[in-house]
């Protein structure tokens, strides 16, 4: 009995992989904007299937993102062989789709190192969620990248207080960026920075520089992870 039912459950729900689509805007609003009604976006872009498919058949379409739900901040248990590490492979990969979380991440790849090569925007991104599964950090990706905006020498990422609107105007670098985050959110391997929890630029130097072990430098930023009761 129990095989029948299992067999009738993977001949129901084995015909909704989700596949990546068009996200309704390409520029997505402000991450301090809630989303209001989780996974909308991947379900506009899931409903579009039969319009992405075709004639040519589901095969002929990657497997991309996954609603996010109300993640908090743990990866997805789904194994995922990494972010291509250079740009013309990950510009092969569908455009990336995403709920608030998956934006705000966007955003802090995009707007911190969209002028690295790709393992530099993947380690900015394995900070953020090495700050959102520690202790000391809040335990979303959203409240990581905004924390102590707003209040004087407080910001944790300097775009979110350089007094420059946050613009996208590079669509390519932002689909990377997208495509990054999405890889990252959904398990890819944080092989780059040693559970880095800080960073800084090699044209900066900041105090804490001297008290963190430096872990790694990747690209043009050097990265540092903080120390228990520091």
């Amino acid at each position: 009995m129990r095989t029948k039912i299992a067999a009738a459950l993977l001949a129901v729900f084995g015909s909704f992989v989700p596949v990546t689509g068009q996200a309704q805007s390409l520029f997505p609003a402000s991450v301090g904007q809630a989303d209001k009604s989780l996974g909308a976006v991947e379900v506009r872009a899931f409903e579009r299937v039969a319009a992405l498919v075709g004639n040519e058949g589901a095969g002929s379409i990657s497997v991309g993102a996954q609603p996010l739900g109300s993640w908090k901040g743990k990866v997805s248990a789904r194994k995922d062989t990494g972010v291509p590490m250079d740009r013309a492979a990950l510009d092969r990969l569908p455009r990336a789709v995403g709920n608030g979380e998956w934006r705000c991440l966007t955003e802090a790849i995009y707007f911190e190192a969209r002028g690295e090569p790709v393992p530099g925007q993947v380690a900015v991104a394995e900070v953020i969620l090495n700050r959102v599964d520690s202790q000391r950090y809040p335990d979303t990706i959203c409240k990581v990248v905004n924390q102590g905006t707003g209040r004087l020498h407080a910001c944790q990422f300097s775009y979110t207080c350089d007094g420059i609107p946050e613009q996208v105007t590079e669509k390519r670098a932002w689909d990377r960026a997208g495509k990054i985050a999405r890889a990252m959110i959904d398990g890819a391997p944080r092989s780059l920075t040693a559970d880095a929890t800080h960073y800084h630029a090699d044209y900066v130097d900041p105090y804490w520089a001297k008290v963190y072990p430096r872990t790694a430098q990747v690209g043009t930023h050097i990265f540092y992870k903080q120390l228990p009761g520091a």
